[in-house]
């Protein structure tokens, strides 16, 4: 049924009333005279009605679901839509044919309350605190969730200005503008809850009709980003270990090479890999100091557990030490859980550190008492954490000069180096680069979808030629270059470009087809780090080269296959 209010005078009379009384579809609920007689109405119906001469206490009747207009004056209407101004339903019909309008609109009108009470229910079990005001900024609606995030009740809210309470908030600058506020800090007016809110104004076939905010506690999104944290690390811990899961099938079997300096190498890696003494890996950029490091601890003892790599030339100087001790909760901004450390993750394992030289200088003591005490503390902490762990390190050739000039802790050089391997340059086994080649091939051929089967012997004797500055790395960005541009299935003398490779230049092979933008970029990166190497100091002089910031750099190398 419907909960009706009828606007009549005396001349309309009690019948019309009576009418409404025993309509099955309308609960007839109050009655306003407006010309202030009333008299006429039986003693019943003042007692079981709400009656009154003045119109705005019918429109604040709360379960009121419309009002019907039976005086037939033109004022009277017009101050009606006034007063209710859109809220609820006005029928201003003649008295003859007012009763049947009312009843076959009644089908309208349930399913209009109905939309309305599952409207409420869906507003009040919504965990975001709510706010409603209307076009004047009266407040017309807050949700439980409101008085749970600012602890003013709802009695306290209802028909306040919201230009009283919050002034400077999203709500009343929403209404203001008539545009939506997003992601807006502020308190909320007359409690010290601090939000973020987004409102947006209500704005029905072009009038305004109010605006609505919404907001969460700040610490309810800070909570939420820590937990976004933690799962990132979750996140990159899983693909570091599905790294490891495939690395870990990496042993010295997979070492190419056949050169008498190569294998000589690699048994004395094999050797250093039954050790548990900290092992020094030296070579220059691209000559395999991973790989090395990858198969020494697949072939020892430790190898059951993963291999935990710290890449000090990724890393900045300022988040390194986090990087290895872990950090208590709370010791530093934005850490909200304990964090543990690579020294920890690495305990009962091998600690693979690339490129040391890179090693911040006040971290180099405090990896030197490690090895010494095996031992360590988080940031923030007070209380000693054991740890058995084997430090593999990986170096380029200037490590010991670096020791020499103060560069670099001698007694940390010292410790590292009681075992070195040192890698050949390929310039120093060139025998070794047809076979070399013959591999890169078969995994490019898989990760181009090439079918490229050899290189003829120009291009073969062009690469045995070659200095190899950046080594392995820089034979494979060759090859690469090549197959990105070769058609058929031999790699010609003309495809190599090497001269791109010659120092002083990044100019690139001249393609004699269209390839990918992201693909070239690849291929220019691959060639600047090639040239540059992948130390702290290498990546700023290929970010100088490409002509783009360091942090570019990096983002593109994050998200690239380089």
């Amino acid at each position: 049924m419907i909960n009706t209010a009828l606007i009549i005078t005396k001349k309309q009379g009690s019948g019309l009333v009576r009418l409404f009384e025993q309509s099955p579809e309308i609960n007839l609920i109050a009655i306003a005279c407006p010309d202030g007689e009333i008299g006429w109405l039986t003693e019943k119906e003042r007692k079981n009605l709400f009656v009154t001469a003045d119109l705005d206490k019918i429109a604040a009747l709360p379960e009121l679901d419309s009002v019907v207009d039976a005086t037939d004056e033109q004022s009277v209407g017009e101050y009606l839509r006034k007063i209710i101004n859109g809220r609820l339903r006005i029928e201003e019909l003649p008295p003859h044919s007012l009763l049947s309008a009312i009843i076959s609109s009644g089908q309208h009108f349930q399913e209009t309350r109905l939309l309305k009470g599952e409207l409420l229910a869906i507003l009040n079990a919504v965990q975001d605190a709510i706010e409603v005001v209307d076009e004047k900024g009266i407040i017309k609606y807050v949700n439980p969730a409101f008085t749970r995030v600012s602890g003013i009740p709802e009695c306290e809210r209802i028909n306040r200005s919201i230009f009283d309470v919050s002034p400077h908030g999203a709500l009343a600058q929403s209404l203001i503008q008539q545009k939506p506020v997003t992601g807006y800090r502020t308190f909320v007016g007359g409690s010290e809850a601090d939000v973020i809110s987004n409102a947006s104004p209500i704005i029905v076939d072009g009038e305004l009709m109010g605006a609505v905010v919404v907001f969460q506690p700040v610490s309810d999104i800070l909570k939420l980003m820590d937990e976004l944290k933690y799962s990132n690390t979750v996140i990159d811990n899983l693909y570091a270990q599905i790294d490891r899961i495939s690395g870990s099938r990496f042993s010295f079997d997979s070492l190419v090479g056949q050169s008498k300096a190569f294998a000589a190498t690699v048994e004395k890696a094999r050797k250093a890999s039954r050790s548990e003494a900290p092992l020094l890996v030296r070579g220059e950029y691209g000559t395999g100091k991973s790989l090395f490091a990858r198969a020494i601890h697949n072939n020892s003892s430790r190898r059951k557990r993963p291999l935990i790599i710290v890449d000090c030339a990724a890393v900045p100087d300022s988040l390194q030490e986090i990087e290895f001790f872990g950090c208590e909760k709370g010791a530093m901004p934005g850490i909200l859980r304990t964090r543990l450390g690579k020294l920890e993750l690495a305990a009962g394992s091998t600690l693979f550190i690339k490129e040391i030289t890179s090693l911040n200088p006040h971290l180099q003591g405090q990896i030197l008492r490690v090895l010494d005490e095996q031992s360590f503390c988080r940031i923030g902490g007070d209380k000693p954490i054991p740890v058995d762990v084997r430090v593999i390190a990986s170096a380029d050739s200037k490590l010991i000069a670096s020791s020499i000039q103060g560069y670099f802790s001698e007694e940390l050089y010292r410790r590292l180096s009681q075992v070195t391997i040192t890698l050949p340059p390929l310039r120093k086994r060139p025998e070794d680069i047809p076979l070399l080649a013959e591999v890169l091939i078969d995994r490019l051929n898989r990760k181009l979808g090439k079918n490229v089967t050899e290189i003829s012997p120009r291009a073969l004797q062009e690469l045995s030629d070659y200095e190899w500055p950046g080594n392995i790395n820089e034979l494979n960005s060759v090859i690469e270059r090549a197959m990105a541009v070769v058609e058929g299935p031999v790699i010609e003398y003309h495809h190599l470009a090497i001269s791109a490779n010659r120092p002083g230049t990044l100019e690139g092979p001249v393609l004699d087809e269209i390839i990918p933008l992201d693909k070239m970029e690849e291929m220019m990166i691959k060639l600047a780090l090639t040239r540059y190497g992948e130390t702290l100091e290498g990546k700023k002089k290929a970010a100088q080269a490409l002509n783009i910031s360091l942090a570019t750099l990096y983002n593109k190398l994050k998200k690239s296959s380089v």
